[in-house]
Formats: structure tokens, sequence, C-alpha cells
């Protein structure tokens, strides 16, 4: 089958810019698509033009409908890179596809900022919240970011001072590679400049000397909100090791409390997902505000309990439970699994204790009893203050 639909990545230098393959694949269009800023850029063309849809998600639709003529899409530098390309890959066969990359706005940046394209971050908040790059704010680093519009530098600016990073320089790189391509720097503490919409930010983070920079994952106890009902910093970072992060990957929170599991999953790896399930309102308020804190505001939090709140979830790839835990429950979450789905269950009265060991004798698995005690002051001197011991069951489906 010959592709009839062309993915077209297009940048400020215009039709010039494009590869020969590119510009006969325009040429050759019936329809061409695309917003008013790419249509402004191949100005010459006869086909029929297009704006995107909106919803944009409409998409897949529209063109689906113009099957059997030749359709173009215009989209900015690569488009399977923060593009839309994946969405169309969704929507359609890869035998009806072909794409056309142009240099992406990170190459563009990373050239201009003289800095390898290995060594950087290269992240977006277009269409996304700025918080998402909280997680990468650490000393050294250099982060490239797609940004939404002119708002975007002053929000980053903010993130990054408000957390101990003021000192970061910030480059904003407006209409890389055309003839009105501009620079502004600042330093995020001071950042009041005003910027164009259409710009990438580079970011060279750089904490102050008081600072207390958080850990990818492994956070302090300290870190989050909490009533005191909160899975520990030492059990936490065993929970993640069973649970396994995978990039992409979705969890399945139940009784999640002040959210720091779900939030440390979330920080794990990119394009994660999570789905909190918690009952009590004033948890759930905790939740949200320590997810947006800590960079996760894609916590998806819901009033409700296990396992009826489970029914319509989209399927997990691990479930950890840490309230709430019935046999009922157990059984829902291992239901649910795909193969090497993984299940962490922890438990600290005698009865969820008993509950544990019935399940890891039914079903395998580890099953583990973690003691931990803090040295605290006591008095002149410093003692071991015990918490209270948790038992752990795990396993892979």
């Amino acid at each position: 089958m010959t592709p009839w639909l062309h993915i077209i990545g297009i940048g400020e230098d215009g039709w010039d810019g494009l590869s020969p393959a590119a510009q006969s694949a325009l040429e050759a269009a019936e329809l061409i698509v695309g917003g008013d800023r790419h249509h402004g850029l191949a100005p010459h063309l006869g086909a029929e033009r297009r704006r995107w849809p909106s919803p944009f998600r409409a998409m897949v639709e529209e063109i689906g409908a113009e099957r059997g003529r030749r359709v173009c899409v215009l989209v900015t530098g690569d488009p399977l890179w923060y593009s839309a390309g994946a969405f169309f890959a969704r929507g359609f066969a890869p035998e009806e596809l072909c794409y056309h990359p142009h240099l992406s706005a990170f190459q563009l940046a990373c050239a201009r900022m003289r800095w390898s394209l290995a060594d950087v971050e290269t992240l977006t908040v277009h269409g996304r919240p700025a918080e998402q790059v909280v997680p990468f704010f650490a000393d050294g680093l250099r982060l490239v970011i797609l940004t939404q519009d002119a708002t975007t530098p002053a929000a980053i600016a903010h993130l990054l001072a408000e957390r101990g990073f003021g000192p970061s320089r910030m480059t904003v790189l407006a209409a890389l590679g055309g003839p009105n391509e501009a620079r502004i720097e600042g330093v995020a503490q001071d950042w009041v400049a005003e910027v164009p919409d259409f710009h990438v930010l580079a970011v060279e983070v750089a904490a102050a000397p008081d600072a207390r920079p958080l850990p990818r994952w492994g956070l302090p106890d300290a870190a989050f909100t909490h009533d005191g009902k909160m899975t520990k910093r030492e059990l936490r970072t065993l929970t993640l090791a069973a649970l396994a992060p995978r990039r992409g990957q979705r969890l399945w929170d139940i009784g999640a409390g002040c959210g720091s599991v779900a939030i440390e999953w979330l920080r794990a790896d990119r394009d994660m997902e999570a789905t909190g399930l918690e009952p009590d309102a004033d948890r759930r308020a905790m939740a949200a505000a320590n997810a947006t804190r800590l960079g996760t505001p894609r916590l998806r939090l819901l009033d409700a309990r296990a396992p009826e709140g489970l029914a319509d979830l989209p399927r997990p790839d691990a479930v950890f439970i840490g309230g709430g835990l019935s046999r009922a429950v157990a059984e829902a979450a291992l239901a649910a699994l795909p193969r090497h789905g993984r299940l962490v269950a922890n438990a600290v009265t005698l009865e969820s204790e008993a509950l544990l060991a019935e399940l890891h004798a039914a079903h395998g698995g580890s099953l583990i009893r973690v003691a931990v005690s803090r040295a605290e002051t006591i008095g002149r001197y410093r003692g071991w203050r015990p918490q209270m011991p948790v038992t752990q069951w795990s396993l892979m489906t």
C-alpha cells in the first residue's frame, strides 16, 4: 500500500528547509492540514487548505474521512518527538503513513547553546502542567523545554526559585532557524523578561548555597504533608523496589493516603500514570497538594474504595495496597494485573498480617517483615526509637 498521509515537519526556514521528498509530497497534495503558522511557511501551494480541528483529537476521524486523497499534515520540527506524529501512529495503520522529519527544536536549541544533546533532559510542558519539570531540578542538570506560550518561562522561574534553584540560568530561544530568531537570557530568581509565544527554554539548573535538593525517588518523609499515617521512607523505598516502575506504566494505589507511594512512582520515570483510591477527603486534598508541589500533577485521585472502585479503571501494570486490605481487594488486584504485573501489599495489624500470610501461601511471591528504628534525642543522649514493624507481601504475576 502506498502511503496517502504524509506528516511533514516544517521549521522557521519554511519551504527552503524541507527535504526534496517533503516538497514533492506537498506539491502533489490535494489537502494540506496545519496551523496558521504552518500554512504561512509554505503559502504558494495550491492544494485545499484546512486548519487543525478543535478539539485536536477529532483529527483522526476528520482526516480518516479523506482516504483516497493525497493528504499532508504540517507540524513543527520532528513529528515523532513531542509532536503530533505519535497521535497519528495510534490512529492509522503504519502502511498509510509517511513521516518527513525536520530538525527538532531540541536539536536547534542545543546547537545554539553548544550543548551535547545526549547530555540534556528534553522535556515538554506544551499542553501540560509546568510542574512536570520539577523532578528534573538537580544541580548541574541541563534542561531543554518545549513551552506552552509566553507565560512559561516565568512559571518555570517561579518553580525553580521556590525550590532553592534561583541561581539557575535561563535562555529563551525564539523562532529558531528563521530570520526572526531571538535569544533572551536571565536568572530564575530575577526573571522578568517578556518573551514571544513561540520559543524553546534552555535551563542550566543551579542550586542556591542553602538549598536542600530532593532526590528523584526515596523522598524524605518531610517532603510530604501528611497526618502521620503514611508509608515511611525506608518502607516506601522497599515498596517502590518491589513495584519496579518502568517508563509509561500505570499504578493503582489503593488507600493512597497522602499519596507518597503514587508520587514516588510518578517521579521514577517519564510518562508514568497513577490512580489513587482514597475515600477520606482530607487525605485526598493532601495527596493533591503533595503531587503538585513534588512535580507529579498527573496523579489521579478518586473518592472510592476497593474493590468496587476498581471496576472501570484502566488496567494497571502494578498495584499497591497500602490501606483497605482484604481478601476481596487482593483477589481483584490479582485478576486485573497482566502477565509480569506486580502486586505489593503492606500490613501493620496482626489481622492484616495473618491475611498476607494466607495470600502468600495461596499465591506465592515474597513475604518479608521490616522493622526500622531511628536514632532520636533522649535528654542529653541519643537512642533508638522503633517504628511499628510492617509485613510486606509482593509478587509478580
